[in-house]
């Protein structure tokens, strides 16, 4: 194969974007060791946003989006795989500045891919994706900082979203007791399904938020949208309790005093998956092959083809996109 298949936005005029599947040839991918056959992708938020010319994720067009690739090598110029070897891609700067996984091939260093964990499929990978590797890390630090299932109930904040979603659905394969937060109505039923114990709405865990602590409930919370609900929710955890954050939906800024960190010893823990440690990248996704491997995995997503995409990508940002969309280029 000398050329392949590729969702490429252009930007024929300042501030204007142009999406398109597009002939590409291999020759014209970035400089990196590793050249991978994409078999699966999907779509995040990001790749929303690179794809319409948001300059906080790409400035430089042409380009291809996704965030996420996973897929078969064709060569290593390193020795770090062989050809064959089935890798995860994802994280780094895929999909931002260098071409990503929207795409039948991508080119990358080595060092930013991780072998496939035995009993996932390359399938299976891209439904959890950065969403299920950041909702992992999430997890990860909470059994790490000692929150057991016996401590009481675990918040997820913006539970309908994709880290949401995966961390409610993780969280609740790995014993805990769940209380899913969202403004979605609708979605109660689903996120019972993902496995939370109860599901609130937006309001509760924000009423009185304006006090400097809150009655204490939550042994633990993952926090995916950031501002005053991640402040209400650190009033609210219980001593000892730990609270990771990874979004910012919300708002960046965190309005609370220091009351919850010295009075209860209340933890916060920042979650980056973009530079994690391959060390400990390799631990979660081990774990998401196996103790927490999903069965609901296959209805919590829809696959697409690249063509799919444009429509897919205004759902998303229209916020009407209710599941996780799996792409096979």
């Amino acid at each position: 194969m000398t050329t392949f298949r590729a969702l490429q936005v252009t930007m024929p005029q300042p501030k204007q974007f142009v999406r398109q599947v597009v002939e590409r040839s291999i020759d014209d991918l970035p400089a990196g060791e590793l050249l991978v056959q994409v078999a699966y992708s999907s779509l995040n938020f990001k790749d929303a946003l690179s794809a319409t010319g948001n300059p906080g994720v790409t400035r430089n067009f042409p380009h291809t989006p996704g965030i996420d690739a996973a897929g078969t090598v064709v060569e290593c110029s390193d020795g770090r795989f062989a050809a064959g070897d089935e890798v995860i891609v994802t994280s780094y700067d895929l999909g931002m500045e260098t071409d990503g996984g929207f795409a039948e091939m991508i080119r990358v260093p080595s060092s930013w891919a991780v072998k496939l964990p035995s009993g996932m499929s390359l399938k299976q990978s891209m439904m959890f994706g950065t969403a299920g590797l950041t909702a992992g890390l999430s997890v990860q630090e909470l059994v790490e900082a000692g929150v057991t299932p016996d401590q009481g109930e675990i918040l997820v904040t913006g539970a309908t979203g994709g880290v949401g979603s995966l961390a409610v659905a993780i969280l609740a394969k790995a014993g805990f007791q769940v209380t899913a937060a969202t403004g979605k109505e609708s979605e109660h039923a689903y996120l019972k399904e993902l496995g939370a114990t109860s599901v609130i709405s937006r309001d509760e865990v924000t009423e009185n938020s304006t006090r400097p602590m809150l009655k204490p409930r939550w042994a633990g919370v993952v926090d995916c949208v950031g501002g005053e609900m991640l402040a209400a929710a650190i009033k609210a955890t219980r001593y000892d309790g730990v609270v990771t954050c990874c979004g910012l939906v919300g708002s960046p800024d965190l309005p609370i005093n220091v009351f919850p960190f010295i009075l209860r010893g209340v933890r916060l823990i920042g979650i980056d998956s973009a530079e994690c440690p391959m060390p400990r990248r390799q631990t979660v996704w081990n774990k998401l092959a196996s103790e927490w491997s999903l069965p609901q995995l296959e209805t919590m997503n829809d696959e697409i083809g690249l063509e799919g995409l444009e429509e897919a990508i205004s759902a998303m940002l229209a916020g009407s996109l209710k599941r996780r969309q799996i792409i096979k280029p």
